[in-house]
């Protein structure tokens, strides 16, 4: 996407936590159906896997927060451009700097609080039911995808001041007319 030193080590920071965040999905998804298998041979001497919904539930979290800065870094939030499609490329990339900007302050936001909830998790030593797992844990690999998200966050406001400075570097969007 970016050809720059580091728009290329952020876009592969951004990269390497999604693959991430992919990889658990599919290990949740295949833990899912090994317990629903092993619950419907019960029968047969299998068994559920113990504590298959907390970790069901560790892995989501943890790869929600891994997808969000990929999404961020490829411009893959929602936007509404009825209006924008009939403004010129500065003025949008102007909008630009003041989303990113936006995103940048939510993912201080949600990072600042994630970290609050893991000490807090920590010092009660609150774990899951079953397995007994520190909760802190999973709020720690949380932070991961939080701490990307604010790094690609920063330089898309930087990126998107560069293109504000230069409008011919601001990639065309689909749809728009300018």
């Amino acid at each position: 996407m970016d050809n720059t030193m580091p728009g290329r080590l952020v876009g592969g920071l951004a990269r390497w936590v999604a693959i991430a965040g992919g990889v658990i999905l599919i290990v949740i998804t295949a833990t899912t159906v090994i317990s629903i298998i092993g619950r419907g041979l019960i029968f047969a001497g299998l068994k559920p896997i113990p504590g298959d919904y907390e970790l069901v539930e560790a892995g989501v979290f943890f790869a929600v927060f891994s997808f969000m800065p990929w999404c961020q870094y490829v411009r893959g939030h929602a936007d509404v451009n009825i209006v924008t499609n009939f403004m010129s490329r500065r003025a949008n990339a102007f909008i630009d700097i003041m989303a990113n900007l936006l995103m940048l302050g939510a993912a201080v936001f949600l990072a600042w609080r994630h970290w609050l909830g893991m000490l807090d998790k920590q010092r009660y030593m609150e774990t899951t039911f079953i397995l007994r797992i520190p909760l802190w844990w999973i709020y720690a690999s949380g932070m991961v995808g939080a701490i990307t998200f604010i790094i690609v966050s920063a330089y898309c406001v930087a990126r998107a001041t560069h293109e504000f400075r230069h409008p011919e570097a601001r990639p065309q969007m689909m749809g728009a007319s300018h």
